[in-house]
């Protein structure tokens, strides 16, 4: 099971009125594992970042100058992306921003038609927590995901804690830190045998009124079953 926890950071909110993606994070994860085979790029959007998503991301125009094209990164992204299940955070948003990417290079603009399939967390989150905040910081405060480096948003340590937090979402597991190698170099653990044989047990004996009081529960049964009650002849 091969899975893609993805984010962007952009120049504004709105791919339709020409912002673009300035920040591509991946993170792979395969049968629940990180692989380390993740995904980074910062991408020259060609035009000017709005004010206020600065404040967000901190990604400067002046930083984002002499980054490579997304036209440059493309193909990479998308072979890396082939077969696998993206999940995402608010996927409509990201996936509209891909969507117009690709269309501006004359590929189907659709990324869904690239990827196995699309997994949105945050409709995940509104079904588990309804009626309650469930943006990336409100759930890693909820599942107790620590979240302390995110001072500014960046896409590949948000694709990062989406990947805690989708564990978290779907199996309650509390960490992905899990290495084979520390669970296989302890000393084995010594399962010592136990010989029953020896212990005398107590059979107790139902007392008369006991008895009676389960025949009367057959004779019960007997009526109600039309007579078909087993148990006294097999007592027998």
């Amino acid at each position: 099971m091969r899975q893609i926890f993805f984010d962007t950071e952009t120049t504004g909110l709105s791919p339709e009125s020409g912002d673009r993606i300035i920040e591509i994070g991946c993170v792979e994860m395969v049968n629940r594992r990180f692989t380390g085979n993740n995904k980074h790029f910062y991408l020259n959007p060609e035009r000017k970042n709005h004010e206020d998503a600065v404040k967000i991301h901190g990604l400067t125009d002046e930083f984002l100058a002499d980054k490579p094209l997304f036209a440059s990164v493309a193909d990479e992204l998308l072979d890396y992306f082939a077969g696998a299940e993206v999940i995402i955070h608010n996927a409509a948003f990201d996936v509209g921003f891909l969507n117009e990417e690709l269309r501006r290079l004359g590929r189907p603009p659709s990324f869904r038609d690239h990827v196995l399939k699309v997994t949105d967390t945050l409709l995940i989150a509104r079904e588990m927590f309804p009626g309650k905040s469930n943006s990336l910081d409100a759930l890693c405060r909820r599942l107790e995901v620590d979240n302390s480096n995110r001072t500014l948003h960046g896409a590949l340590l948000d694709a990062g804690l989406l990947a805690e937090v989708y564990i978290r979402l779907t199996r309650g597991q509390d960490s992905l830190v899990i290495d084979a190698e520390d669970r296989s170099s302890g000393p084995a653990l010594a399962v010592e045998a136990i010989d029953l044989s020896a212990f005398t047990l107590p059979v107790l004996l139902a007392t008369a009124t006991e008895t009676e009081a389960h025949d009367r529960l057959l004779t019960d049964l007997d009526k109600a079953s039309g007579g078909k009650t087993l148990w006294r002849s097999l007592v027998a």
